[in-house]
């Protein structure tokens, strides 16, 4: 039997003054696209820090594949999971290309050159972007979504076989939201990469996302499948949203109408 992706065992977590999560519990899935979702100061942000191994719990345990992850050194967890941050550190004068290139740095050997695999994975993470055009533009001539799809590369780059993302579709507009979905669903899909991403847009969880986790209040409201998750009771327990939920039309994923 396949281990979860994640399991989270009686966790607490307190980055700050104020408990996030206290006895908390949680399993995602091998696989797909987990979307998680919630209310503002949720702790959503807090939980892919956790994940990611960069804010250990206070207490409980944090699982991957069945195997703690505080087990795993820095280098290895680096070349399992990688995790693009909602506000990364600017990095004004660097290229492009120079940031993206810092995505091999978990497989780089000390002192060498950039090998041809690690040349090929930035090539390769420059066009899935859109960005080989940009290659030689510093990050502070770009936009913030240019910038966005530059940090994303970087992730991309790293090839891991986990990637954890903070509001992606953020600072994107339209075109490149979906974009972006559709290149993650395909390295979900073919490429059998499992993929966890906060979203704020609900029809976008609705429609890409493969398994959808509601939050508020340090606890799991819902969590399943979009259409079983993404819900008026779980809308109204989430984020005290009168709302109606219908599939849409074309793709018979669940749309989220507002009532107030």
């Amino acid at each position: 039997m396949t281990a979860p992706l994640f399991e989270l065992r009686g966790l607490s977590l307190t980055p700050g003054a104020r408990a996030v999560y206290r006895d908390f519990s949680l399993t995602l899935p091998e696989g797909g696209i987990t979307g998680i979702i919630g209310p503002n100061g949720c702790g959503k942000s807090t939980l892919l820090r956790c994940l990611a191994g960069l804010a250990p719990p206070q207490a409980g345990q944090v699982l991957f594949r069945g195997r703690p992850l505080a087990a795993l050194a820095g280098g290895e967890r680096a070349r399992r999971i990688a995790f693009l941050p909602q506000d990364p550190p600017p990095q004004p004068e660097m290229t492009v290309a120079g940031l993206v290139a810092k995505g091999r740095t978990p497989w780089r050997r000390p002192f060498l050159p950039p090998s041809r695999e690690d040349r090929r994975a930035v090539e390769a993470a420059l066009a899935a972007t859109g960005l080989a055009d940009l290659r030689d533009r510093r990050m502070a001539t770009l936009s913030g979504g240019q910038r966005q799809r530059a940090w994303l590369a970087l992730a991309l780059a790293q090839e891991t076989g986990v990637i954890l993302l903070d509001e992606p579709t953020s600072a994107l507009d339209l075109p490149y939201q979906l974009a972006l979905l559709r290149l993650l669903q395909d390295l979900a899909g073919a490429k059998g990469r499992s993929i966890v991403m906060v979203l704020h847009d609900l029809t976008l969880a609705g429609r890409f996302c493969d398994h959808v986790v509601g939050l508020a209040d340090g606890q799991v409201v819902t969590a399943g499948p979009p259409a079983n998750a993404i819900t008026p009771e779980a809308l109204d327990r989430l984020y005290g949203l009168r709302a109606r939920v219908a599939p849409d039309p074309v793709f018979a994923r669940p749309v989220v109408y507002p009532l107030e």
